[in-house]
């Protein structure tokens, strides 16, 4: 197995993330772009995974596409729903697959509950679980929140959390969303000092459509929207609002393009100001798309990592 936590301890990573199609269409056309997107040969390429493992069977058809375009598969896990026995059926079937790195992750709650639904409430858990059942069979990344978990009560308290992550086995970082980097860069100097030593791979999403930039800072991941970012999205607003199916905005293709042309430069600059931080890996959330991604690694240098 490649330990992709000793090659991020190494030299800077390329990865990409990647969600399992809800159409046949969609399918179809994803081998196409896990080929172009491992021209940039990629250390691993993610595939999330729907809560309750309501999409299990396309997630694991997606890692198997990921494998045959040349690159280690790496599979979101959730413990939503989950029973013991059924987390280690699963896990086997993904080993039996060659798949062995993993995400371990909580999950949403789902809607209309107040817990889990499953015999675990917390990745914690999950990562002590897979580690007594399966020893050093998968490689493990956990979440980390530099802006702390939403359902977390403080900051000190998710990097409290972030460190049993470790002593339970987990081996490298993927981080939520941040745009706040002065926040990131307190954040990194506190879990230093908190005893994690994990390498840091940053989960970044490209900044090309105004409702899905607000959706996922606001309804997802509790994000500061820091002001250049809000900036850009008044300069470009489309009326009434982004969310709106029929907008009446006059300028409305004329908006959108350049909202993308913006949101490309500013997620340039972004990587460019992790980079700079010293973090260990660049994860880009390819959207199932590899035309922004092409522009953005070849806009920031990316490119010279391969």
């Amino acid at each position: 197995m490649v330990r992709l936590a000793e090659v991020m301890r190494q030299h800077e990573t390329l990865s990409f993330e990647v969600f399992p199609p809800k159409t046949d269409v969609g399918m179809e056309k994803l081998p196409k772009v896990l080929e172009e997107l491992c021209k940039f040969k990629p250390e691993y390429i993610s595939c999330t995974y729907g809560a309750g493992g309501t999409n299990v069977g396309k997630n694991r058809e997606v890692l198997q596409m990921v494998k045959q375009a040349g690159t280690i598969p790496v599979t979101h896990f959730t413990l939503i729903k989950n029973t013991r026995e059924g987390i280690k059926d699963q896990l086997q079937q993904y080993l039996d697959e060659g798949v062995d790195h993993i995400l371990a992750l909580r999950g949403d709650i789902p809607r209309g509950e107040t817990t889990t639904c499953g015999d675990f409430d917390y990745a914690t858990d999950l990562v002590a679980f897979i580690r007594k059942e399966f020893g050093d069979q998968f490689e493990i990344a956990v979440a980390g929140s530099p802006e702390g978990h939403i359902a977390c009560r403080s900051l000190d308290s998710d990097i409290a959390v972030l460190k049993q992550k470790q002593d339970n086995g987990a081996d490298y970082i993927m981080t939520q969303l941040c745009w706040d980097m002065e926040q990131f860069d307190r954040w990194l100097d506190k879990i230093h000092k908190a005893g994690i030593t994990m390498p840091i791979d940053v989960g970044i999403m490209p900044i090309l459509d105004q409702a899905a930039t607000i959706n996922m800072a606001l309804s997802r991941n509790g994000c500061v929207m820091e002001r250049e970012l809000s900036r850009l999205i008044s300069k470009y607003w489309i009326f009434p609002n982004p969310f709106d199916k029929e907008p009446f905005d006059d300028a409305l293709e004329q908006k959108k393009a350049d909202f993308r042309k913006a949101g490309i430069e500013y997620t340039i600059k972004q990587i460019d100001k992790y980079r700079a931080l010293g973090v260990h890996g660049i994860h880009l959330y390819a959207l199932n798309k590899s035309e922004a991604v092409s522009e953005i690694i070849e806009g920031c240098g990316l490119h010279t990592l391969v």
